[in-house]
């Protein structure tokens, strides 16, 4: 395909494009002063197809991680389906809260920095995987976000897991679970 620039006819791909001034007024600029940079070759820098798979192996990374911190394969196996649906629900959610790099994260209601959260979502197990499950299967409050709960939840696991289970032995024992059971 050919192009016409002023009265000089040529192919637009060996072309030097024009420069873009702000200052109109800047008549002696040549095009020798303007610094290109070949985005395909650039010696010394990562290309975008190296920035990409360098991305792609830390996603690949922090999903293995995941896997084995919450131990994924395991559960996969040897779980009932209902209770395997919602394992992998919450590690799709585990890894796009960990792999979408953004500033903020908002928990309750609260932007969080997204460092921060990482770190808590990195270091979430099985354990705190099956507390979000027992307290789901527990709650009967209508659930208008489902996904925020699931990151809320996840991201309290941590901090609330020993509390909740403490709790439960005390009211099984002495508020009334063992008393109205007869166990006692």
């Amino acid at each position: 395909m050919q192009t016409l620039r002023g009265s000089e006819s040529e192919f637009a791909e060996v072309h030097k494009a024009d420069p873009i001034y702000t200052n109109h007024n800047q008549t002696n600029q040549s095009y020798t002063d303007i610094s290109y940079t070949n985005p395909i070759n650039q010696s010394g820098n990562e290309s975008e197809s190296e920035k990409r798979i360098d991305l792609m192996d830390d996603v690949n990374a922090y999903i293995e991680l995941i896997k084995d911190n919450i131990e994924y394969e395991h559960h996969m196996k040897y779980d009932d389906w209902q209770n395997k649906a919602l394992y992998e629900e919450l590690f799709e959610v585990i890894c796009e809260v960990v792999c979408v790099k953004r500033t903020t994260i908002r928990i309750a209601g609260e932007d969080y920095p997204y460092e921060l959260v990482k770190s808590k979502f990195l270091k979430l197990n099985s354990g705190h995987l099956k507390y979000v499950i027992g307290c789901m299967h527990d709650t009967n409050t209508k659930i208008t976000n489902i996904k925020a709960y699931m990151v809320t939840a996840l991201y309290n696991a941590p901090s609330t897991i020993n509390h909740y289970y403490q709790q439960e032995v005390q009211h099984d024992m002495y508020g009334g679970g063992w008393h109205e059971k007869g166990i006692v």
